[in-house]
């Protein structure tokens, strides 16, 4: 994520990083399976995860791969 963003959205994406990653190890799935099952390299789940930002598409690629609600990882 760019250091030009303002804290708040850098604040958000790393929730948001937190929640994916909360979800996945609930799953039981590493990040390789999840990122196989989201048709998404293993470096860009590492990136969400991270909280370094996330794509729209890759965020519901992540979602559908979790079986959980877009709402419950982006709240």
């Amino acid at each position: 994520m760019p250091d030009d963003q303002p804290e708040w959205i850098r604040a958000a994406c790393q929730r948001q990083g937190v929640r994916i990653r909360q979800a996945r190890e609930h799953a039981n799935l590493s990040q390789e399976a999840l990122a196989e099952r989201a048709e998404l390299g293993r470096s860009t789940i590492q990136r969400v995860e991270a909280g370094e930002g996330i794509k729209y598409v890759h965020l519901l690629r992540i979602a559908r791969a979790l079986a959980v609600p877009l709402a419950d990882l982006v709240r």
